[in-house]
């Protein structure tokens, strides 16, 4: 059995510098592919190895191949759907973001009264299947300006969006116009006057795995998971509904794209202030293990602050004392050193 490593002061130092905290499931970020192999595409997010992107949650478009998806050398956004394997490798999804805001480009449409193109994939009861940006939809052969469906499948229709249910996945179009309220003025209107720091109030019209879209005055902002709680979120609606009213913080603007970014909580009082006045090198303190990595643990020892405590420290410790440590435990622990202007709190475990 190989023996268990003692990390150092200096060795462990390095340790948390080389796991970047700001990598975590349910994060977007932005990586350059760099490879392809059998079963999907090698990026570089900065990260302390590449990521994976499985070709399964690359395709949007089928018929499209993996290296069209994403060319080699081009940097994309991507969603962290399952934090560090046992080589510490990420795994991305493209797919779930692409047709994240594919889905809100089609509800953009909708509400400026914009046409689409979709092309038909098939004849069903009652009408034809399209398919638009990637998302299958439902044409009601009322709504088809067609005289026969013999030789539609594979054509291309101008459309408009009669109705959409995104957390259903519902989506039914037309050909003839029904809607006339244009609100791009709206829109202009809102990007003209929003600032960074601007504190809004919006309506939360979607939730995603990596966070919540929240409706500004005809922009849907961008609310990321990270910038919802200070308290580790699993999934937004844990915490969010479709149709909450909520004040949100503008983070990032992106006038070229049409994009806001918001934050949930940066209207809240920073805990890690308040845990820096209770918490000292020192002292010793419970807390509750919210999540178990390859390399330690994360432990709440103040409500919304997290510290880590190193894999060597837990086994010891489970051996000692013939147990398995898991999410949710308990345990007293030692703070070993809190450096508030990096936010990390580095614990060891008291028997106390």
């Amino acid at each position: 059995m190989a023996e268990e490593h003692k990390y150092s002061d200096s060795e462990f130092e390095k340790l948390l510098s080389d796991y970047d905290y700001s990598f975590t499931k349910g994060d977007l970020v932005k990586g350059i592919v760099c490879s392809y192999d059998s079963t999907g595409a090698i990026v570089d997010i900065g990260s302390k190895t590449a990521a994976f992107v499985p070709e399964r949650e690359a395709i949007v478009d089928k018929g499209t191949s993996l290296e069209k998806t994403l060319e080699k050398g081009k940097e994309y956004e991507f969603l962290i759907i399952r934090e560090e394997d046992e080589d510490g490798r990420f795994t991305l999804s493209y797919k779930k973001v692409a047709m994240a805001y594919n889905w809100r480009e089609l509800e953009e449409a909708k509400a400026a009264n914009a046409t689409v193109e979709g092309q038909v994939v098939s004849v069903v009861k009652g009408g034809v299947l399209v398919e638009v940006k990637g998302i299958r939809g439902f044409i009601p052969s009322s709504h088809l300006r067609v005289k026969s469906m013999d030789d539609i499948i594979g054509s291309t229709l101008e459309l408009k969006i009669l109705t959409m249910d995104v957390q259903q996945g519902n989506f039914i179009l037309s050909n003839k116009r029904v809607y006339t309220e244009d609100k791009e003025d709206l829109k202009r209107d809102t990007l003209a006057n929003i600032e960074i720091g601007k504190v809004v109030k919006g309506e939360v019209v979607r939730i995603t795995d990596f966070g919540a879209f929240v409706d500004i005055g005809g922009i849907d902002a961008l609310l990321p998971l990270s910038q919802i709680s200070w308290k580790w979120v699993d999934h937004p609606s844990d915490i969010l509904k479709v149709g909450d009213i909520i004040e949100v913080e503008v983070i990032v603007i992106d006038n070229d794209k049409q994009r806001i970014s918001v934050s949930l909580k940066n209207l809240e009082k920073d805990p890690w202030e308040e845990a820096y006045a209770q918490l000292k090198e020192g002292s010793k303190t419970e807390g509750v293990i919210t999540r178990i990595k390859h390399f330690g643990a994360f432990v709440e020892v103040y409500d919304g602050v997290e510290a880590l405590l190193q894999n060597d420290e837990m086994v010891d410790y489970q051996n000692k004392h013939d147990v398995v440590l898991k999410e949710g435990d308990k345990i007293q622990v030692k703070i070993v050193k809190f450096s508030p202007e990096d936010r990390r709190i580095s614990l060891s475990l008291s028997d106390d």
